[in-house]
């Protein structure tokens, strides 16, 4: 599998439907208040949102969806929360590993795993072996994740395969030790639930990311409101440095170049 280049080194494709996307599910616990219900029942209502999310863009055509699950802050949450994620997190693998593969989905779990027990991790690298070599859709969980722990890791990792980078090295040696080296950087980033901060998620990947923020609730977002934030991503500009001018030039220069061979 190719390691893809930064946008800050290269020009990506800007497709018109996001090859790939990346989402905060933020709300769970609120979506639980607002019904009198423990915070838990938001975090079990939000996992039936995954399902519904997954396969909307499968079916959409998106190769690449990445979540994020739980963060490298989120063990300052009450005890029994976490406790709960963690058997929530290890029920998900169970339970719904055989439909990613059935359904031709790949899935990968980045992050930290070095705080999960046995049992999660042994599940983790299961899940990873089984879909392996599925290719309609690409699903990352992040899981005990942070960007800044990605890099961190990227060059220590990088350090110990190549000590001669010690005197210097570049975006271009890096990128192979970061943690979705596997997947091109996300086109469109969306949060839920209100909150208008990307919260220590895939920091060097999102330089160039599209950030869509909705006060959708995660347990209330559906396929609409997916759909929502793929319109308001197809209106953008997406420049990477160029201004419209040249963008505009390009156009043209296309569709010039198109019309030249439909003759």
């Amino acid at each position: 599998m190719p390691i893809f280049q930064s946008s800050t080194r290269t020009i990506p494709d800007a497709p018109g439907v996001p090859s790939h996307i990346a989402i905060i599910m933020d709300g769970n616990g609120r979506w639980a208040k607002q019904r009198f219900l423990p915070r838990v029942a938001g975090h079990q209502r939000g996992v039936e949102t995954v399902r519904d999310v997954v396969r909307a863009c499968r079916e959409l055509g998106i190769g690449y969806l990445t979540l994020f699950a739980f963060s490298s802050e989120n063990w300052r949450r009450p005890a029994d929360e976490v406790t709960f994620l963690m058997q929530l997190f290890l029920k998900m693998l169970e339970r719904e590993v055989i439909k990613l593969h059935d359904n031709n989905i790949r899935l990968r779990i980045i992050g930290d795993r070095s705080h999960f027990d046995d049992k999660l991790n042994q599940r983790i690298t299961e899940a990873e072996l089984l879909t392996a070599n599925n290719t309609s859709l690409t699903l990352t969980v992040a899981a005990n994740y942070g960007g800044r722990w990605d890099i961190t890791q990227a060059v220590q990792t990088m350090l110990r395969a190549r000590p001669e980078l010690a005197a210097g090295f570049g975006e271009a040696e890096l990128e192979p030790y970061l943690s979705m080296n596997y997947a091109p950087e996300p086109d469109l980033f969306i949060r839920t639930g209100g909150e208008q901060r990307i919260s220590n998620f895939l920091l060097w990947q999102m330089a160039y990311t599209e950030l869509y923020f909705t006060d959708t609730l995660w347990p209330a977002f559906d396929r609409n409101a997916l759909q929502a934030a793929i319109h308001s991503y197809q209106k953008r500009e997406r420049r990477f440095g160029r201004t419209s001018e040249q963008l505009q030039g390009e156009q043209l220069k296309n569709e010039q170049a198109q019309a030249k061979k439909d003759r």
